[in-house]
Protein backbone atom coordinates (compact mmCIF):
# COMPACT_ATOMS: atom_id res chain seq x y z
CA UNK A 1 0.00 0.00 0.00
CA UNK A 2 1.46 3.40 -0.73
CA UNK A 3 2.90 5.72 1.82
CA UNK A 4 0.73 8.37 1.50
CA UNK A 5 -2.34 6.54 1.86
CA UNK A 6 -0.64 4.61 4.93
CA UNK A 7 0.06 7.72 6.78
CA UNK A 8 -3.64 9.17 6.01
CA UNK A 9 -4.92 6.11 7.52
CA UNK A 10 -2.79 5.61 10.77
CA UNK A 11 -3.22 9.21 11.71
CA UNK A 12 -6.89 9.48 11.86
CA UNK A 13 -6.24 5.98 13.57
CA UNK A 14 -4.10 7.97 16.38
CA UNK A 15 -6.52 11.03 16.24
CA UNK A 16 -10.18 10.27 15.82
CA UNK A 17 -9.71 6.51 16.80
CA UNK A 18 -7.82 7.50 19.74
CA UNK A 19 -10.97 9.66 20.58
CA UNK A 20 -13.53 7.02 19.71
CA UNK A 21 -11.90 4.76 22.09
CA UNK A 22 -11.61 7.05 24.92
CA UNK A 23 -14.91 7.96 24.82
CA UNK A 24 -15.60 4.02 24.91
CA UNK A 25 -13.60 3.73 28.00
CA UNK A 26 -15.87 6.67 29.34
CA UNK A 27 -18.96 4.43 29.82
CA UNK A 28 -17.53 1.86 31.54
CA UNK A 29 -18.36 2.43 35.17
CA UNK A 30 -15.84 4.43 37.39
CA UNK A 31 -14.64 1.37 39.32
CA UNK A 32 -13.43 -0.51 35.81
CA UNK A 33 -12.30 2.58 34.71
CA UNK A 34 -10.16 3.36 37.31
CA UNK A 35 -8.70 0.72 36.66
CA UNK A 36 -8.20 0.46 33.60
CA UNK A 37 -6.44 3.87 33.23
CA UNK A 38 -3.57 3.19 35.26
CA UNK A 39 -3.34 0.03 32.89
CA UNK A 40 -3.21 1.66 30.20
CA UNK A 41 -0.72 4.23 30.82
CA UNK A 42 1.41 1.83 32.03
CA UNK A 43 1.22 -0.19 28.71
CA UNK A 44 1.80 3.43 26.78
CA UNK A 45 4.86 4.18 28.82
CA UNK A 46 6.43 1.16 27.36
CA UNK A 47 5.20 1.39 24.13
CA UNK A 48 6.32 5.50 23.45
CA UNK A 49 10.13 4.28 25.50
CA UNK A 50 10.51 1.60 23.31
CA UNK A 51 9.55 2.99 19.72
CA UNK A 52 12.16 5.91 21.15
CA UNK A 53 15.38 3.70 21.65
CA UNK A 54 14.13 0.52 19.91
CA UNK A 55 12.90 2.11 16.43
CA UNK A 56 13.23 6.30 15.98
CA UNK A 57 16.72 6.86 17.22
CA UNK A 58 18.49 4.00 15.99
CA UNK A 59 17.55 4.58 12.83
CA UNK A 60 18.00 8.28 13.18
CA UNK A 61 21.25 6.67 13.69
CA UNK A 62 22.04 4.64 10.35
CA UNK A 63 21.40 8.34 8.02
CA UNK A 64 23.30 11.07 10.21
CA UNK A 65 26.39 11.42 13.00
CA UNK A 66 25.97 10.22 16.27
CA UNK A 67 26.42 13.52 18.09
CA UNK A 68 24.19 15.62 15.97
CA UNK A 69 21.46 13.22 16.53
CA UNK A 70 21.91 13.14 20.07
CA UNK A 71 22.15 16.46 20.34
CA UNK A 72 18.48 16.86 18.44
CA UNK A 73 17.55 14.14 21.02
CA UNK A 74 18.79 16.55 24.11
CA UNK A 75 17.44 20.11 22.28
CA UNK A 76 13.78 18.28 21.80
CA UNK A 77 13.50 17.56 25.45
CA UNK A 78 14.85 20.42 26.54
CA UNK A 79 12.18 21.96 24.10
CA UNK A 80 9.12 20.42 25.44
CA UNK A 81 10.30 21.37 28.82
CA UNK A 82 9.53 24.95 27.34
CA UNK A 83 6.67 24.85 26.14
CA UNK A 84 5.24 23.41 29.31
CA UNK A 85 6.19 25.55 31.54
CA UNK A 86 4.09 28.28 28.88
CA UNK A 87 1.52 26.06 29.27
CA UNK A 88 1.19 25.16 25.49
CA UNK A 89 2.15 21.44 25.90
CA UNK A 90 0.49 19.45 28.82
CA UNK A 91 -0.89 15.94 29.02
CA UNK A 92 -2.64 15.61 32.63
CA UNK A 93 -4.39 12.20 32.72
CA UNK A 94 -6.40 13.51 36.22
CA UNK A 95 -9.05 15.48 37.77
CA UNK A 96 -7.61 18.61 39.50
CA UNK A 97 -4.58 18.90 37.40
CA UNK A 98 -3.34 22.85 38.89
CA UNK A 99 -2.74 23.83 34.76
CA UNK A 100 -6.18 22.30 33.79
CA UNK A 101 -8.38 23.65 36.57
CA UNK A 102 -7.54 26.58 35.62
CA UNK A 103 -8.43 27.23 31.57
CA UNK A 104 -10.43 24.40 29.31
CA UNK A 105 -9.02 26.47 26.50
CA UNK A 106 -5.78 25.60 27.54
CA UNK A 107 -6.56 22.11 27.54
CA UNK A 108 -7.69 22.21 23.94
CA UNK A 109 -4.79 24.48 22.66
CA UNK A 110 -2.55 22.03 23.88
CA UNK A 111 -4.07 18.90 22.62
CA UNK A 112 -4.29 20.35 19.02
CA UNK A 113 -0.79 21.36 19.29
CA UNK A 114 0.25 17.61 20.72
CA UNK A 115 -2.20 16.37 17.98
CA UNK A 116 -0.45 18.29 15.19
CA UNK A 117 3.26 17.06 16.58
CA UNK A 118 1.40 13.31 16.29
CA UNK A 119 1.22 14.13 13.09
CA UNK A 120 4.68 14.93 12.02
CA UNK A 121 5.69 11.86 14.04
CA UNK A 122 3.44 9.52 12.35
CA UNK A 123 4.54 10.83 8.68
CA UNK A 124 8.11 10.94 9.50
CA UNK A 125 8.50 7.46 10.36
CA UNK A 126 6.58 6.28 7.44
CA UNK A 127 8.68 8.16 5.16
CA UNK A 128 11.64 5.88 6.96
CA UNK A 129 10.00 2.33 6.59
CA UNK A 130 6.70 0.78 7.18
CA UNK A 131 7.39 -0.87 10.12
CA UNK A 132 8.49 2.11 12.09
CA UNK A 133 5.36 3.92 10.77
CA UNK A 134 3.08 0.99 11.85
CA UNK A 135 5.46 0.80 15.74
CA UNK A 136 5.18 4.35 15.93
CA UNK A 137 1.38 4.95 15.26
CA UNK A 138 1.03 2.07 17.78
CA UNK A 139 2.53 3.51 20.27
CA UNK A 140 0.56 7.44 19.44
CA UNK A 141 -2.57 5.64 20.05
CA UNK A 142 -1.70 4.03 22.95
CA UNK A 143 -0.90 6.80 24.61
CA UNK A 144 -3.52 8.99 23.29
CA UNK A 145 -6.51 6.98 24.47
CA UNK A 146 -5.75 7.71 28.19
CA UNK A 147 -4.58 11.28 27.62
CA UNK A 148 -8.29 11.94 26.12
CA UNK A 149 -10.08 10.11 28.88
CA UNK A 150 -8.46 12.81 31.41
CA UNK A 151 -8.90 15.32 28.90
CA UNK A 152 -12.80 14.96 28.33
CA UNK A 153 -13.18 14.21 32.22
CA UNK A 154 -11.49 17.42 33.08
CA UNK A 155 -13.33 19.42 30.23
CA UNK A 156 -16.93 18.43 31.78
CA UNK A 157 -16.10 19.32 35.17
CA UNK A 158 -14.90 22.75 33.88
CA UNK A 159 -18.52 23.18 33.32
CA UNK A 160 -18.57 22.08 29.23
CA UNK A 161 -21.39 20.06 28.45
CA UNK A 162 -20.85 16.52 27.10
CA UNK A 163 -21.56 17.35 23.60
CA UNK A 164 -19.54 20.91 23.80
CA UNK A 165 -16.67 18.63 24.81
CA UNK A 166 -16.72 15.87 22.72
CA UNK A 167 -16.90 18.77 19.66
CA UNK A 168 -14.14 20.66 20.73
CA UNK A 169 -11.95 17.26 21.60
CA UNK A 170 -13.03 16.08 17.99
CA UNK A 171 -11.81 19.56 16.29
CA UNK A 172 -8.28 19.08 18.31
CA UNK A 173 -7.60 15.85 17.35
CA UNK A 174 -7.92 16.60 13.90
CA UNK A 175 -4.83 18.91 13.99
CA UNK A 176 -2.82 15.35 13.19
CA UNK A 177 -4.06 15.15 9.66
CA UNK A 178 -2.75 18.73 8.33
CA UNK A 179 0.82 17.77 10.82
CA UNK A 180 0.79 14.46 9.00
CA UNK A 181 0.50 16.21 5.70
CA UNK A 182 2.77 18.83 6.08
CA UNK A 183 5.39 16.31 7.13
CA UNK A 184 4.52 14.40 4.29
CA UNK A 185 5.19 16.72 1.36
CA UNK A 186 8.09 18.68 3.12
CA UNK A 187 10.00 16.08 3.84
CA UNK A 188 9.89 14.42 0.83
CA UNK A 189 11.67 17.18 -1.00
CA UNK A 190 14.27 17.34 2.24
CA UNK A 191 15.30 13.50 2.92
CA UNK A 192 18.25 14.71 5.03
CA UNK A 193 16.29 16.31 7.62
CA UNK A 194 14.06 12.88 7.91
CA UNK A 195 16.94 11.62 10.88
CA UNK A 196 16.65 14.73 12.62
CA UNK A 197 12.70 14.44 12.56
CA UNK A 198 12.83 11.03 13.63
CA UNK A 199 15.15 12.25 16.47
CA UNK A 200 13.29 15.26 17.63
CA UNK A 201 10.29 12.98 17.50
CA UNK A 202 12.01 10.14 20.15
CA UNK A 203 12.72 13.29 22.44
CA UNK A 204 8.92 14.09 22.53
CA UNK A 205 8.30 10.14 23.27
CA UNK A 206 10.70 10.08 26.07
CA UNK A 207 9.47 13.01 27.80
CA UNK A 208 6.05 12.21 27.67
CA UNK A 209 6.75 8.86 29.29
CA UNK A 210 9.39 10.33 31.75
CA UNK A 211 8.13 13.47 32.59
CA UNK A 212 4.39 12.80 32.52
CA UNK A 213 3.29 9.68 32.71
CA UNK A 214 6.01 7.84 34.92
CA UNK A 215 5.27 10.56 37.79
CA UNK A 216 1.49 9.64 37.88
CA UNK A 217 1.96 5.62 37.99
CA UNK A 218 4.10 6.71 40.82
CA UNK A 219 1.40 7.76 42.66
CA UNK A 220 0.56 4.24 43.75
CA UNK A 221 2.59 2.81 46.01
CA UNK A 222 1.69 -0.70 46.81
CA UNK A 223 3.17 -3.78 45.77
CA UNK A 224 0.64 -5.02 43.62
CA UNK A 225 0.23 -1.73 41.93
CA UNK A 226 4.36 -1.94 41.71
CA UNK A 227 4.19 -5.57 40.06
CA UNK A 228 1.16 -4.58 38.28
CA UNK A 229 2.65 -1.59 36.22
CA UNK A 230 6.12 -2.79 35.58
CA UNK A 231 4.43 -6.25 33.97
CA UNK A 232 2.09 -3.99 32.10
CA UNK A 233 5.41 -1.68 30.77
CA UNK A 234 7.25 -4.77 29.84
CA UNK A 235 4.37 -5.71 27.67
CA UNK A 236 4.70 -2.37 25.77
CA UNK A 237 8.11 -2.60 25.60
CA UNK A 238 7.61 -6.39 24.09
CA UNK A 239 4.47 -4.78 21.64
CA UNK A 240 7.34 -2.89 19.84
CA UNK A 241 10.45 -5.32 20.13
CA UNK A 242 7.95 -7.60 18.34
CA UNK A 243 7.94 -5.05 15.80
CA UNK A 244 11.47 -4.40 15.71
CA UNK A 245 12.83 -8.14 15.69
CA UNK A 246 10.27 -9.28 12.91
CA UNK A 247 10.28 -5.85 10.87
CA UNK A 248 13.71 -4.54 10.99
Amino acid sequence: MDRFILIIIFSLLGSVGSLAGAYVLLVFPDRMRIILIPSLISYATGTLLASAFLGMIPKALMSAPSSSILLTVLGGMISFFLLEKLVIWRHCHVQGCEVHSTAGSLILLGDAFHNFVDGIVIAAAFLTSIPLGLTTSFAVIAHEIPQETGDFAILVDSGYSKKRAFSYNFLSSLATLPGSLIAYFWLRSTQAKIPYILAFSAASFIYIATADLIPHLHKKTDLRSGVTQFLLLLCGVGTVLLFVTHHP
